[in-house]
């Protein structure tokens, strides 16, 4: 079986928004696997400075989110229905503490190409992040004092450190294969979720795809900068990046077709994917923002202004959707009876 008709079968032709549907699919998929074969070379194109990257990183980070309690759990309780709401929360917490688990396992979110030993031009030329604050070389070694609960000595911040992580290009791209394959079937379950609700075909699944699409970026200067301090080929990098890439469509494809064998459960699983894509994006912007709260209060206006920015674009993707699309898979269950106070007889 070609990818082309994976692609229409994963769509269920059946329905008359099928087509629409796959169309979708298939061209969300291109621009995913595009951006992130294209941050993967950005490293070497761009001179990322370390205020760059953050900015970057906090207008991501703001922009995911936003866009998982905006809306993926709004979207999820609409599925669910109001008897949901604690399979909901759950599933959240669950997509939270696996993704969480991931990260402590794997290593693998680490955007800043400039923290990454191998990758300064010149060892003598770093820059000691506690002597100069404000250095945005790219070859900065970044230390970072913590004088907090009576801490006196110092901590190096450098996540890169190959003695205290163990990181590689191999435990990241594994960490990161299977965190672009939870997204996956996040734009799976937003694309089948807004089908379902009658989505103009533009804009079915869209909140998730432009969260995804801006966020792949960073997770492929992960591999490559890694590689590159690893003085592995270009071409290797590039292979290495789009089997990474794929794993995007893939998780997608693999939820639409579970959704077209398993119809009658069709509300369920949608709203459990996506209760569980939710905390997925709630723990990898915290893990994004939370350390640049903490060590990078230099920089700490146009980092909050990113990130309230992130927030706005994520918001103003809600005012595109069908006031439909956060109505309760139930209407007709607004207060369960055993939590009314009628004593009538």
């Amino acid at each position: 079986m070609s990818v082309a008709e994976l692609f229409v079968l994963s769509a269920d032709p059946s329905t008359s928004s099928g087509g629409s549907l796959s169309i979708t699919l298939a061209v969300y998929c291109v621009l995913i696997v595009v951006a992130s074969l294209a941050g993967g070379s950005l490293p070497a194109l761009v001179n990322l400075t370390h205020k760059r990257m953050q900015l970057l990183i906090s207008f991501v980070g703001g922009l995911m989110l936003g866009i998982g309690l905006f809306h993926m759990l709004p979207h999820a309780l609409a599925e669910l229905g109001t008897r949901g709401i604690d399979h909901a929360v759950v599933a959240m917490m669950t997509g939270l503490i696996v993704m969480f688990f991931l990260l402590r396992t794997f290593h693998f979110h680490h955007h800043d190409p400039t923290e990454i030993p191998g990758l300064a031009s010149d060892v003598d030329e770093a820059v000691v992040h506690a002597h100069d604050p404000t250095s945005d070389a790219p070859g900065a070694v970044h230390v970072h004092e913590h004088h907090a609960h009576g801490c006196d000595h110092d901590h190096d911040h450098n996540h890169g450190n190959p003695v205290r992580h163990n990181l590689s290009w191999l435990g990241v791209f594994v960490g990161l294969s299977l965190h672009t394959l939870l997204d996956g079937i996040a734009l799976g379950a937003s694309l089948r979720a807004d089908a379902l609700h009658g989505f103009p075909t533009m804009l079915i699944g869209l909140s998730t795809f432009v969260a995804i699409l801006l966020h792949k970026p960073l997770d492929a200067i992960s591999i490559t900068a890694l590689m590159r301090a690893g003085n592995w080929p270009s071409r290797t990098q590039l292979l290495v990046n789009a089997t990474f890439a794929l794993m995007c469509p893939l998780g997608a494809l693999l939820f639409l077709l579970g959704t077209n064998v398993l119809v009658e459960q069709q509300s369920q699983i949608i709203g459990t994917a996506l209760a569980f894509s939710a905390g997925v994006f709630l723990c990898i912007s915290l893990s994004d923002l939370l350390p640049e709260m903490e060590f990078h209060s230099h920089h700490r206006v146009p980092l909050s202004i990113a990130l309230l920015a992130g927030v706005g674009l994520a918001w103003s993707i809600r005012w595109l959707e069908p006031a439909r699309s956060h109505q309760f898979a139930d209407p007709g269950i607004s207060i369960p009876m055993e939590w009314t106070t009628d004593q009538s007889p």
